[in-house]
């Protein structure tokens, strides 16, 4: 059975930064792309960054590009999400995917498993 799960979130002030890690396990993780979403309050589930298998090709948001990284150690079977310059708007439920083949996606249904999430909210 294969889990995500996310860790990392909190609460921090404008300006600045948090790195999100998220385990996977039950797969071999170094076969699939991975992606990180965020869903804030009514709003939809929206695409953040994804990676693929290898590591050697990342895809950004615009609305995070140049200020989140999103990278990988498949010897840790663990995905991260460095976020820098955090914004007021970046204030969402963040989730890690596990992808269905070992590029990288954007859209939901590009992903079969899910992590629980994590939240982050950032302060004015």
């Amino acid at each position: 059975q294969v889990q995500l799960v996310e860790s990392g979130g909190g609460l921090v002030q404008a300006g600045g930064s948090l790195r999100l890690s998220c385990a996977a396990s039950g797969r071999t993780f170094s076969s699939y792309g991975m992606g990180w979403f965020r869903q804030a309050p009514g709003k939809e589930r929206e695409f953040v960054a994804a990676i693929n298998w290898s590591g050697s090709s990342t895809y950004y948001a615009d609305s995070v590009k140049a200020r989140f990284t999103i990278s990988r150690d498949n010897a840790k079977n663990t995905v991260y999400l460095q976020m820098n310059s955090l914004k007021p708007e970046d204030t969402a439920v963040y989730y890690c995917a596990s992808g269905l083949n070992s590029g990288w996606a954007t859209r939901l249904h590009g992903y079969d498993y899910w992590g629980q999430g994590t939240q982050v909210t950032v302060s004015s």
